[in-house]
C-alpha cells in the first residue's frame, strides 16, 4: 500500500515541483547571501574605526610604539609564523592570533599596513587626541597634532591646535573647489578653443590655403584667448598662493615630526573622540564622497563618480543603438522575410551569436571599428589631428557600438518572441478594416510587442553593464582626465576614453600597488555596480509594465 502510494505520488510530478522550488530557494538564498557579503565588507570600510596605540615587542628586539586601525584579525598556524622567520615555538601552541594594522604614514614607513602578532601587543589604548589625516597622496597619516601654522608662523599649538585646525581645513577645501572649477571650467574652455584654432590652422596648411588674411585672423583669435587666460592666470596664482599658505606639524608613532601642507589634506578627524552621532555623520560623508568624487591614490582612495558616469553613459548609448537595429531585424525576419531555409539559417546564426565570448567582440571592435573604420575616418575628416588619432583609437562611441553588437542577438530573439505571440486574427482584422500592412505594423503589431522589446532591452542592459573584457580593448581606461560630457563643444565627446565600474573593480582588485587598501573598495564598487544595473533594469521594467497595461486592451 505504501509502495503504491509512493509510486502514485512520484508519477504525479509532485517531487519535481518540490525539487524546483528547493532549487529556486537555494538560488535566492545564495544570491542574497552574496549581496549581503559584498554589502557588509564594502560598506563597513567607510565607518571611522577607533585608532589604537600600543607597545609591540618582538622577542629579542627593542619595544616599539604602534598607532593604527585594526582591519583584520585571524588565527594562523604557529608553524607558518615560524616559517616566516618570527621567533615563535610551534611546539608550545598550534595557533596564534595575528592582526593586520593600518599604520598609514606611507611617506615615512613605505607601507600602509603591517601584520603583527597579537600576543606581543601590550598596553593597548585609544587616546582621544590621536589624529587621522586623509591626504591626496601618501595615504592616511596617524599621529598627534602639534602645531598649526599660517604662512610659516605658528598660530596655535597644544590644546588649541585642534580648535584652529578645522576652520583652516575648511578654508583650504573651499579654495580647492574654486581652483578646480576655474581649471575645468573657464580655463578648460580656453584650452579647448586654442586647440580648435590650432587644428584649423593645420587644416589650412594641409590644403595649402593658409593665406596671410587667415593667418592674421587665427592670430587675432588666439590673442583673444591668450588675453583671457592671462586674466584668469593671475587669479589662479593668487588662489594657489592662498591654497599653499597653511600647514601643520605632526608627530608620528616613532616620534618623528614632520610638516604637512594643508593643500594635501582632504579630511582631518579624531575617531577616538567621536560620539555615535559624529561617526554616523562621518560615515555618510565618506559614502557620499565615494559616489560623487574623483578617485585618487591609484584608485584606492576617493570616489568612483567618473566610473559611474561612464558606465551609465555607455549603457544609454548602447541602448539607443541596439534597440532600433534589433527591432528592425526582428520585424523583417518575422513579418517580411520569406520563411525558408535561409531565414532558419539566419535565426540559428543569431542565436549562436549570443553565445560568442565577449572578448571576441572586443577583438572585432578593435580591428574593425577602431583600426579600419576609425582610422579611415581620421584620414578623411580629421587629417589635421594626425598623427594623433581622433576616432582611430578607443573611445565611448566604439565601446557602445561593440556592446551593441554583443547584445543585438538578445534584442532580436526577444522581439521575435513578442511578435510571434500576437494573434494572427489581429493582423487579419486590421487588414480587413482597410489598413495597409505598414499601418498594421506601426499601429497594432509594434505597440503590442513593445513589452517584449523592453524585455530584450532589459536583458541587453544587464549583460552590457557588467562586461569588462571587450571594453579593455575599445575604450575603457584606468583613469580618465575628463568626463565624456562637459561644457566644451561639442559637449558629448564620443571619441574620449572613459572609466567603467567593471574595469574599476578589475583594476583595483588585481592591478593595485596597495592590495590591502584596495580590497574593501572592490566590494564597495561591486555593490555599486549591482545597484547601477538594478536601477537601469528597474527603469526599463517600469516602462515595460506601463506599455503592457496600455496595450492590454488590444489583446481582448
Amino acid at each position: 500500500m505504501k509502495q503504491g502510494n509512493f509510486t502514485t505520488w512520484f508519477k504525479s510530478g509532485s517531487p519535481w515541483v518540490w525539487m524546483n522550488a528547493g532549487a529556486v530557494a537555494i538560488a535566492v538564498i545564495m544570491t542574497l547571501g552574496l549581496l549581503l557579503l559584498i554589502a557588509v565588507r564594502g560598506l563597513s570600510h567607510f565607518w571611522p574605526a577607533d585608532v589604537i596605540e600600543a607597545e609591540y615587542t618582538i622577542p629579542g628586539q627593542p619595544t616599539i610604539t604602534l598607532i593604527g586601525e585594526v582591519t583584520t584579525r585571524e588565527q594562523v598556524p604557529t608553524e607558518r609564523l615560524h616559517g616566516a622567520g618570527l621567533p615563535v615555538d610551534p611546539e608550545k601552541t598550534e595557533f596564534m592570533d595575528r592582526e593586520l594594522l593600518k599604520v598609514g604614514n606611507r611617506d615615512l614607513y613605505g607601507a600602509d599596513f603591517r601584520w603583527i602578532v597579537a600576543d606581543w601587543l601590550e598596553n593597548e589604548r585609544a587616546p582621544e587626541d590621536i589624529v587621522v589625516i586623509e591626504r591626496r597622496e601618501w595615504g592616511n597619516f596617524y599621529g598627534y597634532l602639534l602645531q598649526v601654522k599660517q604662512a610659516g608662523q605658528v598660530i596655535a599649538e597644544g590644546d588649541q591646535a585642534w580648535t584652529a585646525l578645522q576652520p583652516a581645513v575648511d578654508r583650504v577645501l573651499g579654495i580647492y573647489d574654486e581652483i578646480h572649477a576655474l581649471e575645468t571650467g573657464a580655463i578648460g574652455k580656453i584650452n579647448a578653443e586654442l586647440e580648435r584654432i590650432r587644428l584649423r590652422e593645420r587644416g589650412y596648411e594641409l590644403d595649402n590655403a593658409l593665406t596671410d588674411d587667415r593667418k592674421a585672423q587665427l592670430e587675432a583669435e588666439r590673442k583673444v584667448q591668450n588675453d583671457l587666460y592671462a586674466e584668469l592666470e593671475a587669479n589662479l596664482i593668487d588662489l594657489y598662493r592662498e591654497f599653499n599658505r597653511d600647514s601643520i606639524r605632526v608627530r608620528a608613532m616613532d616620534g618623528r615630526e614632520k610638516d604637512i601642507n594643508l593643500s594635501a589634506v582632504v579630511r582631518v578627524f579624531q575617531p577616538n573622540a567621536m560620539g555615535p552621532t559624529a561617526k554616523v555623520g562621518h560615515y555618510f560623508s565618506k559614502l557620499w564622497e565615494f559616489v560623487s568624487d574623483e578617485p585618487r591614490e591609484a584608485n584606492t582612495e576617493g570616489g568612483v563618480f567618473p566610473a559611474i558616469f561612464g558606465t551609465v553613459m555607455m549603457v544609454l548609448l548602447m541602448s539607443i543603438i541596439v534597440t532600433p537595429f534589433g527591432v528592425l531585424a526582428a520585424v523583417y525576419l518575422r513579418e517580411y522575410a520569406k520563411q525558408g531555409a535561409v531565414t532558419r539559417t539566419i535565426r540559428i546564426a543569431v542565436n549562436n551569436l549570443a553565445g560568442v565570448p565577449s572578448i571576441v567582440y572586443g577583438v572585432f571592435g578593435l580591428g574593425f571599428f577602431i583600426y579600419l573604420l576609425g582610422g579611415n575616418i581620421d584620414q578623411l575628416f580629421f587629417p589635421e589631428s594626425l598623427p594623433a588619432p581622433t576616432l582611430g583609437t578607443g573611445g565611448l562611441l566604439w565601446a557602445s557600438l561593440t556592446l551593441a553588437l554583443l547584445t543585438v542577438p538578445v534584442v532580436i530573439v526577444a522581439t521575435e518572441e513578442g511578435l510571434t505571440r500576437i494573434p494572427r486574427s489581429l493582423r487579419e482584422g486590421s487588414l480587413a478594416l482597410g489598413a495597409t500592412k505598414s499601418e498594421t505594423l506601426w499601429k497594432v503589431i509594434l505597440p503590442m510587442s513593445s513589452p517584449a522589446m523592453m524585455t530584450g532591452l532589459i536583458l541587453a542592459v544587464a549583460r552590457a553593464a557588467g562586461e569588462v573584457a571587450p571594453l579593455m580593448l575599445v575604450g575603457v581606461v584606468k583613469l580618465a582626465p575628463t568626463l565624456p560630457l562637459n561644457g566644451n563643444y561639442p559637449y558629448l565627446h564620443l571619441d574620449q576614453k572613459f572609466m567603467h565600474l567593471g574595469f574599476h573593480i578589475y583594476d583595483v582588485g588585481f592591478q593595485s600597488p596597495n592590495v590591502e587598501a584596495a580590497r574593501p573598495l572592490v566590494y564597495a564598487t561591486a555593490l555599486l555596480l549591482v545597484g547601477v544595473i538594478a536601477a537601469l533594469n528597474f527603469a526599463a521594467v517600469s516602462i515595460r509594465n506601463h506599455l503592457r497595461e496600455k496595450y492590454k486592451a488590444l489583446e481582448n
